[in-house]
């Protein structure tokens, strides 16, 4: 509790009584003003009738009695006073301490990397100094759902407008002219400390019109529009496969061969995890032992009745696993079907080699979903009744991956622990470093 100041008068007895004689032409003296000793109250005793209790500021000379509560600084005491405290902060009446505010709640994303592949700082006032963080990110090909699925997992709800989202998707005419929504990076920060990263389709084709038919001018290091858009997928790869604990690969359809080579080509040029020594410098260390790779997931978007086939399943998991057989990436071990009782009949030794592979329907209204229904097979006989689909809903297989997503290890990215903040300077590093390797570049020599 605040202390309020006690303030001692000399009695009136022990006042001179003796005026000083004055001339009668002179004014009268002013009253005389008592002499006020402070002094700090000791805890327990109440103050006197008609005193106010002052505590003395830290800095004062003298000594603190023992068992006496620490006094409190002078601004502290001006600030409640004056009512001028910060806004973003409000003060304890037990312990007269500022309490911080919670984060300021991000709405929607913000750039981390714009269109033209150059490094945004504005995140940094959504971050904070504590190091339990969670960093997901994603990519896939041309319109496979990259960010309705980001806002689902993220902020968003499945019913809600996805013109609400917080990673907008596309929209109607986007789609119509074979356009994209998201280019570079974008960022967004839940409460719950999720970093999410959604990314500019890779190998997108709509990028490389653009650039045909625009006449943007290429960097000098690129000779041709096909091997630039094909480099900057790969630069947005191997920095995802850097600085994220969980990177996504989405696809609408199963499966492509290509995009296995591609994901093995990135991880091949990814940039080497810093060494300790070079931590600060931005050195890169060559120790094969402590190279970081991430959990990666292959998420089946749009997937049909007949893909929930416990047949269909078990040949998807042998695929993968055969494609990614040599691959350093973390493919097993942290996504499982099985798990979340969508299969009540198939026990956990039913696949051989369960690798992270999740399946999701398309995300359709119930409205729409009717619709499709009565049109393939006309009226129906029990319209109160609903529709088989052979697998759960999308709203509960999207809350079963949140599940399992968000609760994964988050092993650390480098060799020191880093916070919030120190990860948007090791990102900003990694991307800076992706931008000039020298072994992205001679690849890019090679396929011009």
């Amino acid at each position: 509790m605040q202390k309020t100041p006690i303030i001692l008068a000399k009695p009136p007895t022990e006042r001179p009584n003796k005026p000083v004689p004055m001339p009668p032409s002179a004014p009268a003296p002013p009253p005389e003003k008592p002499i006020v000793l402070m002094k700090s109250r000791e805890e327990g005793k109440a103050p006197a009738p008609g005193e106010a209790a002052y505590t003395p500021p830290s800095g004062s000379g003298k000594g603190e009695k023992e068992g006496q509560r620490p006094t409190q600084p002078v601004y502290q005491i001006q600030n409640r006073v004056m009512g001028s405290s910060a806004p973003s902060a409000t003060v304890d009446p037990v312990i007269g301490q500022a309490k911080l505010h919670p984060p300021e709640r991000m709405k929607h994303s913000i750039k981390l990397v714009d269109d033209q592949m150059n490094w945004c700082d504005s995140a940094m006032e959504y971050l904070l100094d504590q190091t339990d963080l969670l960093v997901i990110g994603i990519i896939g090909l041309q319109g496979t759902g990259k960010s309705s699925i980001m806002s689902v997992l993220s902020a968003n709800t499945p019913e809600e407008d996805q013109r609400a989202y917080v990673f907008r998707p596309q929209t109607q005419e986007i789609k119509e002219r074979g356009g994209i929504q998201t280019t570079g990076i974008d960022f967004f920060i839940t409460q719950e400390r999720v970093i999410f990263l959604d990314t500019q389709p890779i190998l997108s084709p709509a990028v490389l019109d653009h650039l045909i038919n625009n006449d943007r001018k290429l960097p000098p290091e690129y000779s041709l529009p096909h091997t630039y858009v094909e480099m900057q997928s790969l630069q947005l790869a191997a920095f995802l496969f850097t600085v994220c604990h969980v990177v996504i690969v989405i696809q609408d359809w199963f499966t492509d061969i290509n995009l296995y080579r591609f994901l093995q080509t990135a991880e091949m040029l990814k940039p080497s995890t810093p060494s300790p020594s070079h931590e600060l410098s931005g050195g890169t260390g060559s120790d094969e032992g402590t190279e970081y790779y991430p959990n990666i997931v292959f998420l089946q978007n749009k997937a049909h009745r007949e893909d929930f086939s416990p047949r269909n399943l078990k040949k998807m998991h042998m695929v993968i696993n055969k494609l990614m057989f040599h691959s350093h990436l973390k493919y097993k071990g942290a996504i499982s079907m099985l798990d979340c009782n969508i299969f009540p009949g198939l026990t956990s030794d039913f696949l051989e080699s369960e690798v992270n592979l999740f399946l999701l329907p398309a995300m359709e209204s119930e409205a729409e979903e009717n619709l499709s229904r009565a049109g393939a097979g006309g009226i129906s006989l029990f319209p109160l009744l609903p529709g088989y689909r052979g697998h759960p809903s999308f709203q509960c297989l999207i809350g079963k991956l949140r599940s399992q997503v968000l609760s994964m290890s988050r092993p650390q990215l480098s060799h020191t622990i880093l916070t919030e903040k120190n990860w948007l300077h090791y990102a900003a590093r990694i991307w800076d470093s992706v931008k000039k390797s020298s072994v992205l570049s001679e690849y890019s020599r090679l396929l011009s």
